[in-house]
Formats: C-alpha cells, sequence, structure tokens
C-alpha cells in the first residue's frame, strides 16, 4: 500500500482496536520525515478522523513537540505495545466477583480472557455485547458469561460486585467511554458498587489536549452518539500500568504533551 493511501486508511477506519490505529499512524507518518510541514497536516488528519481515539492525540502530540520524530513515534508505539494495562488489571479483580462490562472494551476483555474464575454481565451496548460473550465462553467453556440486552443495563449493574468502564480518553475531570457509560456509572454509584476505570497508555490527557478533543465531538444529538463524556466523579479507581490507584494519584501520569498544531482545523 502506497504510504499516502496508508494515511487515508488509518484516517478513516472505523472499528480498528487502538493498537492498530497507533502502529498504522506511525507507519503512515514515516514517510514525512523530510516534509515538516507535511508532517503537521498528516497529523492534523489523523486526528480529525479519530477524534474520540486518546492514543492517537498522544502519539501525534509527541510527534510533533519531539526534536525526532520519528524516534518518538516509534517509542511510543513501543510503549504502548508493552503497556502491562491488562495484566494489572487481571491480577487486582478478586476471584469470584461477578462484573459488569459495556460492549467490547479491548483491554477489559483481554483481562477477562485471562481470568477463568469471574462472571460476566456483559451489556449488548452497539451491538457488540454478544461477540465478547461468544469470545469469552470460546476460550473457556465454563466460563460465564451472560448476554444483557441494553433494556437490563440498571439490572446488571445492581446484581455486580464491579463495574469495569474502558476509556478512549481521560481529562482532568472527566473520561470519553461507550454510550451508557454515565448511565452505568450513576446506577453504581446509587448501588454502592465500585466502578473501575480502565485507562491504559496514551489515554490520560493534559486539560489543554482533553479540551481540543472535546470540542471535536459532534454533540448535537448525544443520545445517538457511540461515545459519551462522564465525569470522574463516578469513578471510584483508574487501571493503568500501575494498577488501580484513586483518581487524583493516577491523573498524575499524565505523559501527552500540548502540540497547538493539533488545534487547528484543517
Amino acid at each position: 500500500m502506497h504510504p499516502i493511501e496508508r494515511l487515508r486508511y488509518v484516517a478513516r477506519a472505523s472499528g480498528a482496536g487502538h493498537d492498530v490505529l497507533v502502529r498504522e499512524t506511525a507507519s503512515a507518518l514515516a514517510t514525512f520525515i523530510d516534509d515538516p510541514a507535511g508532517m503537521v497536516t498528516a497529523c492534523r488528519r489523523v486526528v480529525a478522523r479519530q477524534p474520540t481515539s486518546g492514543p492517537i492525540w498522544w502519539l501525534t502530540s509527541r510527534v510533533l513537540t519531539a526534536p525526532d520524530p520519528m524516534r518518538e513515534a516509534w517509542d511510543a508505539v513501543e510503549e504502548f505495545e508493552n503497556d502491562t494495562t491488562v495484566r494489572e488489571l487481571a491480577h487486582a479483580i478478586e476471584p469470584d466477583l461477578t462484573v459488569t462490562v459495556l460492549g467490547w472494551p479491548e483491554l477489559v476483555a483481554s483481562a477477562l480472557v485471562r481470568r477463568g474464575d469471574l462472571a460476566a454481565l456483559v451489556v449488548d451496548v452497539l451491538g457488540e455485547g454478544s461477540g465478547l460473550v461468544r469470545r469469552l465462553t470460546f476460550a473457556d467453556d465454563d466460563a460465564e458469561a451472560v448476554d444483557v440486552p441494553v433494556a437490563g443495563l440498571g439490572a446488571a449493574v445492581a446484581e455486580s460486585d464491579l463495574v469495569l468502564l474502558e476509556a478512549s480518553a481521560i481529562g482532568p475531570e472527566a473520561f470519553l467511554s461507550i454510550a451508557g457509560s454515565r448511565a452505568a456509572a450513576a446506577t453504581a454509584r446509587s448501588c454502592g458498587v465500585p466502578v473501575w476505570l480502565v485507562g491504559g497508555a496514551g489515554r490520560l490527557m493534559p486539560a489543554r489536549v482533553w479540551e481540543g478533543l472535546v470540542a471535536r465531538l459532534d454533540v448535537d444529538e448525544p443520545w445517538d452518539a457511540d461515545d459519551e463524556v462522564v465525569p470522574l466523579d463516578l469513578v471510584d479507581r483508574i487501571v493503568g500500568a500501575h494498577g488501580p490507584e484513586p483518581v487524583a494519584d493516577a491523573l498524575r501520569r499524565t505523559d501527552c504533551p500540548v502540540a497547538p498544531e493539533l488545534f487547528k482545523e484543517l
């Protein structure tokens, strides 16, 4: 594939995992190593097409603020691929719990596959939950995984010991996650069920970058959006490479620089 076509693929891809987007974006940006102006335009284009991906903002911000952009890009890819969040999450959850998850969250799903002693109530948000149930039961015939319709979200949360939400980006006071996350977190709070927010590499945003990301969201009809902004005060712990931490402690680990060039529209 021609490098420019690769960039277009990355920019337009929908449904691709963050790991694929980060790796493919770095590969595409490598072609602009001798074209600084083209590099800026390329980063803006990817962000414009993937505005809800915290890792893409993180990667492009690092590239545009680094003295050696491509070394920084591949350092970021290595850091992203070596992220230990899944391992820490799988280790931190106590055995024999019932957990509620929404849709098919990448990191959470990987942690659940590693564990065979958890009962998962998987809410079928965006039609993704049933696929995760099949994946979990395929990995372990004895796995307890229930396909919950969206209408049963509240009931599932109330019957859980823990709610696991996954963020695509985390700001100073809120996070972006799949639709239904706010209802799940609010219901959990009212029922006394703890909520863990799984972040992972590239998702903790400083205020300026978070504001730029939120400004790109289509909020004309938020009830039809695939993602929604949820207040962090509904979260008990943020889980990253250092395991579950109090929200304030986790936010101190923000490592995304601010690249003013990204905030200009194409």
